[in-house]
């Protein structure tokens, strides 16, 4: 048998089998599925798969992350289902089928700045770099660096060639981009792209500062043309770009192949260049220009507060959208237009903050081995500035820790943005963003991190335990009353040991009894050695430590549920309580061997009702816990549990009660 042929075909069934996958393909952790109908996909039942550690939808793709492993699970997967592979171009492709306009325009945004992403970082690197050596003043050198070393000076003076290279002609890359996105000559984006920037046209950056009458032109006789560069611009890149696209996508159409070498560039390219320094430049231009200026304004106004504010607490719902791709093009006509941008600096205080919320939940569920799979490198990734992982694994599946990471990016930002932080480049975000920030602004930048930090962290405690947008995360308030149990000298004990627990929970209706499932040792939920039960993540209920293989049921009601792997029945009372009996820790892996189930799903059963046995000596060889764990899992319905008796219990014994809302 193939090694994920189980889970492979349980995703198939939840997923909506084979005639709900319009296309499906994998990348270095996902599979990537393109669904007919994506409300047809069980998530629920998908994220209880073992090779599953989460998913999220994105750009009109249902990804499902499968880890390091991923390339055998998708041939399993495959073989199992019948599906025809494509690329992951062809899945992109097929994805736009559930995607309105404005995300289709938005995923094409993304797209085209996706190849220069790798550019743009080591771009921001290097300035950052630049930024350390001449712009921080050293007491202990009594100057900058680059003042103290000809070594440091030096270099300095070189790294200046590649951030020249990445930034000043980035017009080159975009129009390079969107030729090769949209399936075009890739050589004739790089020609455009470089008629943009040539050293034969008088620099961008020098066209504010140059007199109108010495701006050098083409004259036609019956016109003149300014002579005018475009470096550091991308929308009248972008502009020139998509024309020549569409033009030598129409050209092919109707000139014959044997001529088409020839003339399909030469009618592409020219009309292009001609149209980027008359028309689409200088309307590029404008429009960079006027929306720089709005941002800047706003972040630099009377309420710029208040712009700030709001920008840190929506830039991570603009990363689930896909429009953060539009603040690239911004940042850089910011610092195209102004030398520096005030809206970078924010952004790399979201990746901060969504990281510190995914700390914050590893803290509180410490221990959970398979979420941590996720939540541990997911926070790592936001720290370096890529939230994607953290924000669809994590902090979205249980809301409260992204509203939390929401609240603190807004604060850091605004500080930040009160302060004046301002960065030099993009492209570093989190931790290491601070290397693109001018160095006079180091210190409220670092304050800002640290607000990042700590309100995060902070406000999803809070919002968990007070129960704020939480509602698959509960943590039930816990009241103990313990008499210590007191023996005499010949061991008769005195006294009992009482344990109550109740929740804030007001207006009960119901009361429902609740049995011991074996014979053993009864024992609190939270002192069983998994963090996801004693942590009450799937609810609160209790345990026992059986000392024979027979198993009851603890409630009057039917049977609703048998996993495959034959080691949890699941069970609805006649009050509606939705009840776990879990037999022994991470026995899942077991397959099912040691365990024999008397009942089947629809069976009507009571406290005497014998649900399975189990093998506890070949639970221990398998090096496993054999604790018999009854959880209550629908939470919203649990006003408060009382456990009457713990210590040793028999089959059928009353141990406690549930209060039902």
């Amino acid at each position: 048998m193939a090694k994920y042929q189980i889970d492979a075909k349980k995703l198939l069934e939840e997923i909506g089998g084979k005639e709900n996958i319009a296309a499906v393909s994998h990348c270095s952790t996902r599979m990537r599925f393109v669904l007919n109908n994506p409300q047809k996909a069980n998530e629920k039942a998908i994220e209880d798969i073992p090779s599953v550690k989460g998913m999220f939808t994105n750009a009109g793709q249902f990804q499902v992350i499968i880890g390091n492993d991923v390339a055998t699970f998708y041939n399993d997967f495959v073989t199992v289902s019948g599906v025809e592979s494509v690329s992951k171009e062809q899945s992109k492709a097929a994805a736009k089928q559930n995607m309105h306009p404005v995300q289709r325009a938005v995923a094409v945004l993304a797209e085209i700045f996706t190849p220069l992403i790798p550019a743009i970082i080591v771009g921001g690197l290097i300035l950052g770099f630049r930024n350390v050596l001449e712009g921080i003043q050293f007491e202990s050198l009594g100057g900058t660096i680059v003042e103290h070393s000809q070594f440091w000076n030096g270099v300095n003076a070189f790294l200046w060639l590649p951030g020249e290279a990445i930034f000043h002609f980035l017009p080159v890359g975009i129009t390079w981009s969107i030729a090769k996105k949209m399936g075009t000559t890739q050589i004739l984006g790089i020609v455009l792209g470089i008629t943009l920037v040539s050293p034969q046209l008088l620099n961008a950056y020098s066209v504010a500062s140059t007199a109108a009458s010495d701006i050098p032109f083409w004259d036609f006789g019956f016109a003149q043309v300014n002579m005018i560069g475009y470096q550091a611009q991308v929308i009248p890149a972008m502009l020139a770009g998509f024309m020549l696209a569409y033009l030598e996508i129409f050209f092919r159409k109707y000139i014959p192949q044997s001529i088409s070498m020839i003339f399909v560039p030469l009618f592409s390219l020219l009309p292009t260049v001609l149209a980027a320094h008359v028309i689409l430049g200088p309307i590029g231009w404008t429009i960079g220009s006027w929306i720089s200026n709005i941002v800047n304004t706003g972040l630099t106004s009377s309420i710029s507060w208040l712009f700030s504010a709001v920008f840190g607490f929506l830039y991570a719902p603009l990363v689930i959208t896909g429009l953060h791709h539009m603040t690239n093009a911004i940042d850089m006509q910011l610092i195209a237009d102004f030398g520096s941008t005030n809206l970078w600096p924010m952004i790399a205080l979201s990746n901060i903050a969504q990281g510190s919320a995914v700390l914050a939940i590893i803290f509180l569920h410490k221990g959970n081995k398979k979420e941590e799979q996720i939540s541990i490198p997911a926070m790592i990734s936001c720290y370096l500035g890529v939230t994607e992982p953290a924000m669809f694994g994590i902090n979205l599946k249980y809301v409260y820790p992204f509203v939390a990471a929401m609240v603190g990016s807004g604060l850091a930002g605004m500080f930040a943005n009160l302060m004046d932080v301002r960065a030099n480049a993009i492209g570093v975000g989190g931790l290491p963003g601070i290397l693109a920030i001018q160095a006079a602004t180091w210190v409220p930048f670092t304050i800002a991190m640290i607000i990042a930090v700590i309100v995060p962290f902070g406000l999803t405690i809070v919002f968990r335990k007070q129960g704020i947008l939480n509602k698959i995360d509960p943590v039930i308030s816990i009241k103990e009353t313990t008499e210590w149990q007191l023996q005499t000298p010949n061991g008769n004990s005195i006294s009992s040991q009482k344990f109550e627990t109740v929740s804030s929970a007001v207006g009960c209706t119901t009361t429902e009894k609740l049995f011991a499932v074996a014979k053993g040792q009864l024992k609190e939920i939270i002192k069983v050695d998994d963090p996801v039960f004693s942590q009450k993540i799937m609810g609160e209920g209790y345990a026992i430590e059986p000392t024979n293989q027979k198993v009851y049921a603890p409630v009057s009601g039917k049977v609703i549920n048998i996993y495959e792997t034959q080691h949890v029945i699941g069970l609805l009372s006649k009050d509606g309580l939705e009840v776990l009996v879990h037999m022994g820790l991470d026995t899942v892996e077991l397959k099912g061997v040691p365990f024999t189930i008397h009942v089947k799903e629809g069976d009507q059963v009571t406290e005497k009702t014998l649900l399975a046995e189990m093998n506890i000596v070949a639970i221990e060889q398998a090096g496993k816990k054999t604790d018999i764990l009854i959880v209550l899992t629908n939470s919203d319905k649990v006003a408060g549990l009382t456990l009457s008796k713990t210590g040793s219990v028999h089959p059928s014994e009353q141990v406690g009660e549930v209060k039902i809302k």
